[in-house]
């Protein structure tokens, strides 16, 4: 289905001239004094393959409308009624204005998904500009120039489902409620957890590494709450694996991690803890999903084993410190029920949605805690930063210069927006993107009077005024 997006707000906050931008056109008139748009205009526009419609419309003043102000209303309501997301337009040089106030207040009647866009913030600090519309309530703030262009592109990647969230929506479609891959390496007990975790024998058991060959997806309720349960082949390492009808096992197996919301990884407790088990790890934080570990064959063995292994575990696993682990029997049932609880914690963490305003407050309070490193004697700037998807979640991250920033500050802002937001069991992924430098590629052209002053300082033998100032520095 195609997204339909209308644009809602005052007279002459640039409403037709962010319609322009987004459907890149010039089919709205664009002039600056107010009420020049007054039925509703339909146009489409693409990003990234995906294609939406936009609906730009008269200006709502938030008084009571007469006459033609009426009808133009009228028109713009109906466009609210029509619309997936209502874009709500403000000018960030007027500031907050009771007409703003008006609408926001309808705006939130109606129930529609709204996002509220401070326009014209060129030319003085966005922060500055958007900080009176904070008090508005709304969940997401975009800050854009609607007339340079500037913001759009960060406004559309937050508003449209990506690829990955549209095959997202393609897989619940087939596979409700909170998919669980099951994996680990052969005859750790994968099936029988399954079993267990279904309350019957759903799924073949059999001591005998290999038993499951192909993946099962097993749709089920419990609680009044939907699951699918992915039980899936046993991933030994490369050189152990010959025969064809294995290779394929594999194949599947890592096509279910990509499937699931969260991956339970089933370990020995009486092998330990062994590379393969790290390999699969890595694969999966990779695959970017969040992950429980479950450590089974827990029962029988003696205190001095479980604490060689929990100090194992511990001291291997210590890059995993945000993700759950349980000791658990899957033969007997000990300790499977609670691993439900961190299943939907991880997945809550992993489907969470956070407005911009709040990412962005969380990254300034970490700069202030501890800036950027300078960089050729600039220091990085980190402006803001808003949600680019889930599962995992995605947080962009908007500056200068930040491809120089360096691994060990993009560790401490993960760790940071981390325990602010409290995720649990499920990695985190920045994407750091730096404005574009309007004078790049630019020659750098003097006027005529510039370059007779020029031609003149060379011919007196005296230096150009820079490297006059260079050597005053000096």
């Amino acid at each position: 289905m195609i997204p339909v997006i209308a644009l809602v707000g005052r007279p002459n906050v640039g409403k037709s001239t962010l319609f322009n931008q987004m459907t890149r056109s010039r089919d709205a008139l664009v002039a600056d004094f107010p009420g020049l748009t007054r039925d509703r205009k339909y146009g489409e526009g693409t990003y990234e393959g995906q294609r939406f419609i936009v609906i730009d419309t008269g200006g709502l003043t938030g008084d009571d409308e007469q006459g033609l102000d009426a009808e133009m209303a009228r028109q713009s309501l109906q466009a609210v009624e029509e619309a997936d997301i209502v874009l709500f337009l403000v000018d960030g040089r007027a500031g907050l204005t009771s007409g703003d106030e008006v609408i926001a207040n309808h705006l939130r009647k109606t129930g529609k998904r709204a996002h509220l866009v401070v326009n014209k913030t060129d030319g003085q600090d966005p922060d500055i500009a958007a900080a009176d519309f904070y008090s508005l309530g709304f969940e997401s703030t975009f800050l854009i120039a609607a007339s340079h262009n500037r913001g759009i592109r960060s406004l559309l990647e937050s508003l449209l489902p990506s690829a990955e969230e549209m095959e997202e929506q393609d897989r619940a479609e087939r596979y409700p409620g909170i998919r669980i891959g099951v994996v680990g390496r052969p005859n750790v007990g994968k099936s029988t957890l399954v079993n267990r975790m279904l309350g019957e024998d759903r799924v073949v058991v059999y001591d005998m590494p290999g038993t499951t060959r192909d993946s099962v997806y097993i749709p089920y309720e419990r609680q009044g709450s939907q699951y699918t349960l992915i039980d899936t082949a046993g991933v030994r390492r490369r050189k152990n694996v010959r025969e064809v009808v294995e290779k394929f096992s594999i194949i599947k197996t890592l096509q279910a991690i990509e499937d699931a919301h969260v991956v339970i990884l089933v370990i020995d407790a009486r092998e330990g803890l062994v590379d393969q088990d790290l390999h699969l790890i890595g694969f999966v934080l990779d695959a970017g999903r969040s992950l429980v570990i479950a450590v089974n064959k827990w029962d029988g063995m003696d205190p001095e084993e479980r604490a060689r292994v929990k100090e194992q575990v511990r001291r291997r696993l210590d890059f995993l410190d945000y993700a759950d682990k349980h000791y658990i029997s899957a033969l007997h049932g000990s300790g499977v029920g609670v691993m439900y609880e961190s299943v939907q914690a991880c997945y809550e963490s992993a489907m969470a949605k956070w407005p911009t305003n709040r990412l962005t407050a969380i990254l300034q309070d970490a700069i202030a805690q501890h800036q950027p490193p300078m960089v050729q004697g600039r220091r990085i700037k980190l402006r803001y930063g808003h949600q680019g998807g889930s599962n995992p979640p995605v947080i962009v991250v908007h500056g200068n210069q930040t491809d120089a920033l360096p691994g060990s500050y993009k560790r401490y802002l993960e760790n940071t927006f981390r325990k602010v937001l409290n995720v649990t069991g499920s990695p985190i992924r920045f994407e750091f993107r730096s404005s574009e430098n309007p004078f790049a590629g630019k020659v750098d052209r003097l006027t005529p009077r510039q370059r007779v002053k020029k031609d003149n300082d060379l011919k007196a033998g005296r230096r150009p005024k820079k490297q006059r100032m260079k050597s005053k520095k000096r």
